[in-house]
C-alpha cells in the first residue's frame, strides 16, 4: 500500500470473526480486507450488527446510521449477507458508490416473494455487483434482472498446502460446513449407513448451534443406524486445526442441497484431496478438472443417498480410483488460485468504479 492509496469503505457482518460461526463469506471478507491494501486501497471495516439477513428494525436503524455517516461520493463495498435484505441501500446508491460482494443470492433459497423484490432493488440500484461464482452471477442476471454489464466474477481463493499423507484405504472422510438442512447432511447420515458394512470414520466440522432439532435428528439417525461411533460432529475449528484434519484426510464429502461455489471443496482440492459434491449451484466450477481433462472425484445429484453411497462404496473398495482421484485432485489443486488473486479481481472492480482522480496507480 502507498499513501496514494484510495479508500473502500467495506460493510461486514458484525460475527465476521466469530469463531463460534466459521464460514466462507466471512473467510472472504476478512481475506479481501487483508489483501487489498496490496493492490493498492486502504480498507475502512465497518461492521454491521445485527441478525443479517433477518434484521429487525434496530438492525435496520443502525445500518442506516451507519451508511448516513459516510462521505458523499464514497465507494462502499457491502457484504451480501447485509446488502440482499437492505433496502435502504437503494436510496444510499443515489449518494455513495455501492458495490454489493454477493456470496449467495438470498432469493435463490427463498420462495418469499418479498426477499426476491428487495434483493433485486438492491443490485439493480447498485453500482456494481460482484458474485463468488459465474453461477452466482449468471443466476442474478436472468432471474433478478441485473444487467449483466455491472455483474463481475471474483472467485474465492485458497490457502496452498502440502498434499495430504491421508491413508492406504481411504477411510478418514470430511465433511466441512455448518450443520444444516442446506448442506445435506441427512443424505451424508442416509448414504453412510449403507455403507456401514465398510471401513470408514467421517468428521463433521461446523457450526451445531444454527439448526439444534436438525442436528439432534442426525445423531439419533447415526445411532439407529449402528453408525454413532464413526460420525462425529466436531463443532467448528480454528483454521488451524481444520488445517490439521485436512492433512490426514482421504476424501471430502459435499452433499449440499445449494452452494453459490463451495470454499469447502477448494480448500480440500487444494491440499490435493478428492471430492464427491453435488452438481448444485457453483459446486461444478469448485470441483473444475485438472489439466489433463480428468474429474478430482465425482458430482452427484443431490438428495441422492443411494448414488452417494454407491459413489463412497466405489472409492473405498477400488484402489484404482483411489488413485486416479487422487492423481487428479493434486494437479487440480496445483491449478488453483490464492487469495491475492482474489483480491486482484475484486480491486479491478473498485477501480473501475472509482472516479478517475480516485484510482490507485496500476500495479
Amino acid at each position: 500500500m502507498t499513501d496514494r492509496s484510495a479508500v473502500v469503505h467495506f460493510v461486514v457482518p458484525a460475527g465476521i470473526d466469530d469463531p463460534k460461526r466459521p464460514s466462507g463469506g466471512n473467510v472472504y471478507d476478512r481475506r479481501l480486507c487483508e489483501e487489498l491494501p496490496r493492490w493498492g486501497w486502504h480498507v475502512h471495516e465497518h461492521p454491521a450488527a445485527g441478525t443479517w439477513p433477518t434484521p429487525d428494525e434496530w438492525d435496520r436503524d443502525r445500518l442506516n446510521t451507519l451508511l448516513a455517516e459516510l462521505p458523499d461520493d464514497s465507494l462502499v463495498l457491502v457484504d451480501g449477507l447485509i446488502a440482499s435484505a437492505a433496502e435502504m441501500l437503494v436510496d444510499s446508491a443515489r449518494r455513495v458508490r455501492i458495490v454489493v460482494l454477493l456470496h449467495m443470492p438470498l432469493a435463490e433459497a427463498s420462495s418469499v416473494e418479498a426477499v426476491e423484490r428487495v434483493e433485486a432493488e438492491v443490485l439493480n440500484a447498485a453500482a456494481a455487483v460482484i458474485t463468488t461464482s459465474k453461477w452466482a452471477g449468471h443466476w442474478v442476471v436472468s432471474h433478478l434482472g441485473v444487467d449483466a454489464d455491472r455483474v463481475w466474477t471474483a472467485v474465492p481463493g485458497v490457502d496452498f498446502a502440502p498434499p495430504a499423507r491421508g491413508t492406504a484405504s481411504g477411510g478418514n472422510l470430511l465433511c466441512a460446513g455448518p450443520v444444516t438442512p442446506a448442506k445435506g447432511h441427512d443424505v451424508l447420515i442416509a448414504a453412510l449407513a449403507k455403507a456401514a458394512d465398510l471401513d470408514w470414520h467421517c468428521t463433521c466440522a461446523g457450526a451445531l448451534d444454527l439448526d439444534p432439532a436438525f442436528v439432534e435428528s442426525l445423531t439419533a439417525a447415526a445411532a439407529r443406524a449402528g453408525i454413532a461411533d464413526r460420525f462425529v460432529l466436531t463443532g467448528p475449528l480454528s483454521r488451524p486445526a481444520l488445517t490439521e484434519l485436512r492433512s490426514r484426510t482421504d476424501l471430502l464429502i459435499s452433499p449440499s442441497r445449494r452452494e453459490s461455489y463451495g470454499m469447502a471443496v477448494t480448500e480440500g482440492l487444494a491440499c490435493g484431496i478428492p471430492v464427491i459434491a453435488t452438481d448444485v449451484g457453483g459446486h461444478r466450477e469448485a470441483v473444475g478438472q485438472a489439466s489433463d481433462g480428468t474429474l478430482p472425484g465425482m458430482l452427484l445429484s443431490a438428495d441422492d443417498a443411494h448414488g452417494l453411497a454407491d459413489a463412497l462404496r466405489t472409492w473405498l473398495t477400488d484402489p484404482g480410483v483411489r488413485s486416479r482421484w487422487r492423481t487428479s485432485a493434486r494437479m487440480r489443486g496445483r491449478e488453483l488460485t490464492g487469495w491475492p488473486e482474489t483480491a486482484r479481481a475484486v480491486a479491478a472492480v473498485l477501480h473501475q468504479i472509482a472516479k478517475p482522480d480516485d484510482a490507485p496507480p496500476r500495479f
